[in-house]
This record gives structure tokens, C-alpha cells and sequence, in this order.
């Protein structure tokens, strides 16, 4: 518990901080090796032609890069009938509207992804009062193709194909995030899809709670993330000493 925690002298503090230091570091440079190893992965040329509902009428998957070279796809939960987009992949888009104009200065386009239909998605998106581009892929073969959707059928078996192994799955939908790459030719390439917890490179809130003497404080919850709630849901903020608010 933190209010047992160890207590020493300022002088002590840094030469254990510093010794973290070092720690940090190696990892700050596997990151960086990774980082290097994720960009000489090879490409899959796209040769489908995947065609999206958007607020400006149908549009193909070359057309969301707008003029970009790069474009980043989150595959956000919102299934078809649904009433609003799920949980956890809105507080994982949460994160993205202030990020617009950086990634636009490195030619990288940022869009959301759903099955759900555009009539449905702007509804909530105005909601949320987000920005970023969403558009709808309705009942083309986009999120069944990147293994973030799977037909009834698929589900009836009890497992499904997802983030890259068979295993048992409770939704229709799944979050994830790929990345595409177009030339100056046109030609659209798949370059780096993540799914499962690879999505938590959008969720900028959990970097700072890293940072905290409580962390994530997650332990003991029915499950991970069981905390989160669209943004226009929270209650008044939980008082000194509890965990969170569970409502």
C-alpha cells in the first residue's frame, strides 16, 4: 500500500532514481530497436477495392490518405444496431483529435474504422464531440479482411481468428490499428497491424497513470480497463483513498 510505502532522504531518492534511470533507458532503446524492426517489416500491396461510406459520399481506401502518404487506421468497436460505439475504443479515441495536425506535419492521415452505419456513427461522434475522420466500412469486407470483425458463424465455433492465433472472442468486433503506406504511383500497401493490448499506443491516459505511485490501479476490478467510461459518463471524480469510481 502506498501509505506504507518506503520513505527515505532526498539524497538516497536519486541515487535509486538514477539507478532506474538506466533501466529506462534500456528499454527507451529496445523501443527504438523494435520501432526499427516494425519499419523493415515487409508490405502487402492492397489490390482489393475497398470502398468506405464518409461524410463526403463513397470513398476508396487510397482516398481517406488525403493527399498523405501514411495513413493510420484505428478499427473502432461499433457494431451494426448498436447504440453508441464501444467503451473502451472511445477512450481510446479520446486521445486522438489533438494529435491531427502533428501527424498531418509527418504525411500521416488518421481515421476511425466501424461497421456501424455512417448515419449512426456521425450521431455519436457529435456526441463525443470528436473531429477525426470516421468513416463506415457497412458490409464490405474491410474488417473481416484485418481480422477485427468475425461472421456469426465464425463466432458459433467458438474461436476466431484474432490478433494473429485462434482463440475464443465474446464480441462480433474487435479494436486494433493498422497502418498503410501509399506511392507516389497510387499503389496502396499494408505495412503494421496491432490488435489485443498493441492498441494501448493510443491511449495517452494510461502513459501518465505509468508514471504514478497507483499506476494503473487496476487490481481487483472485474476486469482490465473495467473503470473506463465514455467521457460524457463519468461521475464526480472519486474521493481521496478510493480506487475509482465503479458506477
Amino acid at each position: 500500500m502506498t501509505e506504507a510505502h518506503t520513505v527515505v532522504s532526498n539524497e538516497q531518492w536519486v541515487q535509486e532514481r538514477k539507478a532506474l534511470l538506466v533501466r529506462e533507458k534500456e528499454l527507451m532503446r529496445l523501443h527504438d530497436q523494435i520501432a526499427r524492426e516494425r519499419r523493415a517489416l515487409p508490405w502487402v500491396r492492397i489490390d482489393k477495392n475497398y470502398v468506405f461510406d464518409t461524410p463526403q459520399g463513397r470513398r476508396s481506401l487510397a482516398d481517406l490518405f488525403e493527399g498523405r502518404r501514411q495513413l493510420v487506421v484505428q478499427h473502432f468497436m461499433f457494431t451494426p444496431g448498436a447504440e453508441q460505439g464501444c467503451s473502451h475504443c472511445s477512450y481510446m479515441a479520446d486521445h486522438t483529435d489533438g494529435a491531427l495536425a502533428h501527424l498531418a506535419q509527418r504525411d500521416t492521415t488518421l481515421v476511425a474504422v466501424s461497421r456501424a452505419p455512417l448515419a449512426d456513427i456521425e450521431r455519436f461522434r457529435r456526441r463525443m464531440g470528436w473531429h477525426f475522420k470516421w468513416v463506415s466500412s457497412d458490409d464490405g469486407d474491410f474488417n473481416y479482411d484485418f481480422d477485427v470483425s468475425f461472421k456469426p458463424e465464425d463466432l458459433a465455433k467458438g474461436e476466431v481468428y484474432y490478433n494473429y492465433q485462434k482463440q475464443p472472442f465474446p464480441h462480433p468486433d474487435a479494436p486494433g490499428v493498422s497502418v498503410f503506406y501509399k506511392n507516389d504511383a497510387g499503389e496502396v500497401f499494408h505495412t503494421y497491424s496491432t490488435y489485443g493490448r498493441g492498441v494501448e499506443v493510443m491511449m495517452h491516459t494510461y502513459n501518465f497513470l505509468d508514471l504514478t505511485p497507483l499506476g494503473r490501479n487496476e487490481e481487483g476490478l472485474p476486469y482490465t480497463m473495467a473503470w473506463v467510461r465514455y467521457h460524457d459518463r463519468y461521475e464526480t471524480a472519486p474521493a481521496a483513498g478510493s480506487c475509482c469510481s465503479h458506477s
